[in-house]
């Protein structure tokens, strides 16, 4: 009897229901005039925004360190990862002797108070101070890998704006001329551009809602390759004097018109090694573009992920492990020449030496993927060997390495060549 009942009900609803979602817009729904959400300037809305309608893709943001690049101390303080003690801090810092520019008693310590902002929480954390309304990377950072402070530009530290020197990577949306920014981490609009137009359009208005946001997969492998670039890479603004970050930049655009590259050959001698390969942080697409990989279409996102569905399986967001994201492509058939040697299967270890200094999170990975050989240090002492970065050659004497690779090289190839073909 129930169930008649209710068959017979939904038989009457359903034409109603119907009609009033398919009834016309001009009846019962306002009218969008799309042409005049696009004649407004397209603005940073922030991720929050993006979540509603692609929630697993705001999911798998939040997992990774972009969502937590500058965290607000005034709204969480457990964002802080260390307690600022000024009894600590000082002692770690007269550790550092004569490398300090200012003595250890005179350096500034701000009051767990006076810390608007952290920069990074996983390798270090750097302190955003205020100081007449300009924000300021405070002169001492923590290092979580090795529980210690140490100095950071003490001598000069308020007078390098963080705005100018790191704002445009460390958050998303900077605004010159007000002096801030639409929010406080590498966003979403940080790689698929402002999104108040793409926010605002219909959902009927499909294909003009899609052309109001980049996706960096339908770029070109190159100009995808610049999104990373526009924060993985050390310069100066070609738009803006005194700005290391490409001013001016939105995701698709041509890098090399806002940013001008480092290098040593134009007097970089603290942060490029003599063969232009990476000798400080922050240049993974400096160094990516010198490599093979560049030159054959291998980009950030053919080992890295930006977001994906569930925990990061690895810190670096590589879709494999250490020297297992090369094997998925490279695939070892022969173990010969220098593959023959005991790093056989370790990939990164030679072709990707940890030659970078990287602050308090130590040394890390070149991305030239080339295997530096002990000929090219003992040409110029300056440059470091892939083979001394190994804890086993570390003291060993650079002829001895480099005529060890040579007499195996020699070796492998004189088995090759005796070896009877099998046909």
């Amino acid at each position: 009897m129930k169930t008649g009942f209710l068959i017979k009900l939904v038989s009457i609803l359903m034409p109603v229901v119907g009609m009033m979602s398919c009834g016309p817009e001009s009846g019962n729904q306002p009218q969008v005039d799309i042409e005049a959400i696009l004649a407004r300037p397209n603005a940073y809305v922030g991720s929050k925004q993006c979540e509603f309608c692609h929630l697993e893709h705001y999911d798998s943001w939040e997992n990774t360190l972009h969502s937590l690049t500058l965290q607000d101390v005034t709204r969480n303080q457990d964002a802080l990862i260390a307690e600022i003690d000024p009894g600590t801090i000082r002692t770690d810092l007269r550790r550092l002797g004569d490398t300090l520019k200012v003595p250890a008693d005179q350096i500034y310590i701000p009051k767990p108070e006076d810390v608007r902002y952290t920069i990074g929480m996983q390798w270090e954390q750097r302190f955003l101070v205020e100081k007449d309304q300009v924000l300021y990377v405070a002169p001492v950072q923590y290092n979580a890998k090795t529980d210690r402070w140490i100095n950071y530009r003490e001598n000069d530290w308020d007078k390098r704006p963080w705005i100018k020197k790191c704002g445009g990577c460390h958050a998303t949306g900077i605004d010159l001329d007000k002096n801030t920014f639409s929010e406080s981490s590498v966003g979403c609009e940080a790689c698929h551009g402002p999104g108040s137009h793409h926010v605002a359009l219909p959902e009927k208005a499909v294909f003009k809602k899609h052309q109001t946001i980049v996706n960096p997969s339908h770029l070109p492998a190159g100009f995808r390759n610049q999104i990373c670039g526009s924060c993985h890479s050390r310069g100066k603004s070609t738009k803006e004097k005194n700005f290391d970050w490409p001013v001016g930049y939105l995701p698709g655009r041509a890098l090399g018109r806002y940013y001008k590259y480092t290098s040593f050959a134009e007097g970089d001698t603290e942060f490029v090694y003599p063969n232009e390969f990476a000798k400080g942080r922050y240049q993974q697409y400096n160094d990516w573009k010198k490599s093979e990989h560049a030159r054959e279409g291998v980009t950030c996102t053919s080992c890295h992920y930006v977001h994906r569905l569930g925990v990061p399986p690895t810190q670096y967001q590589t879709k494999g492990a250490g020297s297992q994201q090369c094997l998925l492509c490279h695939k070892m058939i022969n173990n010969n020449q220098a593959h023959s040697i005991h790093s056989f299967a370790n990939c990164i270890g030679c072709h990707m030496p940890r030659i970078i200094e990287n602050g308090g999170a130590g040394k890390t990975h070149s991305h030239v993927f080339k295997t530096v050989l002990p000929k090219e240090t003992m040409k110029n002492a300056d440059i470091p060997n892939s083979c001394q970065t190994c804890h086993k050659h570390k003291d060993t004497d650079l002829a001895t390495l480099q005529q060890l690779y040579d007499s195996i090289v020699k070796k492998s190839l004189l088995r090759v060549h005796q070896t009877r073909p099998r046909w």
